[in-house]
């Protein structure tokens, strides 16, 4: 009974080892082929690999890019428009065609143009009806040739102007090729004027006293009783019903 318990431990002994052998000699390199070289598993299993390459990953859309809104630098129109930047300065600019240029040309000269130099005239137009000679004052600005708009200096708030753009010759005559529009400096201060209608609505609620505390029916009992005082229908005189003829 012992010895054949011993030649049973004796094969299973046996068997394991003859595993443990085949498992290990999976990994070693198989037999080099005739004329060649020893090719391990691995190798094998690279170069099967390598026949499907890997798909690269898409880039993603890109949206198309809107075009750029790029102004025209020029419109080929003659015009002159003036703007009040604030009550001490103002802005110009201008646009002058070829056609405005041939015709002064023509006018005055094929080299009256070259001849001439460009010119800003502002009018002090405060209080009148402008027709081009019944200027309150005038002043001259000499600008650049290629200039397209100006800051004028005026030093004079609640004011009116207007600017006249010509070229003025070598012996003082001044031609007019464009006029602007009139606009009005706003006042530096504020305004002297007062509203003595709504001084009476300042008025009634200067007046207004109320201890800590007092209901609502006082307070509009206490309004009720001081605006008897003071004259109905107040409105702003802008917006307020015309005022009638006596006898109507």
């Amino acid at each position: 009974m012992t010895t054949l318990f011993f030649l049973l431990v004796g094969v299973a002994l046996l068997v394991l080892a003859l595993g443990i052998f085949l498992w290990a000699g999976k990994g070693r390199p198989s037999p080099p082929a005739a004329g060649g070289e020893a090719v391990s598993f691995r190798e094998e299993m690279a170069e099967e690999l390598g026949l499907f390459p890997a798909t690269p990953p898409e880039a993603p859309a890109v949206p198309p890019r809107e075009p750029e809104l790029v102004l025209p630098q020029r419109y080929g129109v003659d015009r002159l428009v003036l703007m009040v930047r604030d009550p001490y300065w103002l802005y110009a600019y201008w646009e002058i065609s070829a056609t405005r240029q041939e015709e002064f040309n023509a006018a005055f000269g094929p080299r009256a143009w070259e001849s001439t130099r460009p010119v800003l005239r502002v009018y002090d137009v405060t209080g009148v009806n402008f027709n081009g000679f019944n200027a309150v004052g005038y002043t001259d600005i000499n600008i650049q040739e290629e200039a397209d708009s100006w800051h004028i200096p005026v030093g004079q708030p609640n004011r009116s102007y207007c600017v006249d753009l010509g070229r003025k010759f070598p012996d003082g005559r001044f031609v007019t090729l464009l006029r602007s529009n009139v606009v009005t400096t706003p006042r530096s201060s504020l305004s002297e004027c007062l509203d003595e209608e709504w001084m009476w609505i300042e008025e009634l609620y200067r007046g207004l006293r109320f201890p800590y505390g007092v209901s609502s029916p006082m307070m509009a009992e206490e309004v009720r009783r001081r605006a008897e005082v003071f004259p109905v229908s107040i409105s702003s005189p802008a917006f307020g019903p015309p005022a009638q003829e006596p006898g109507k």
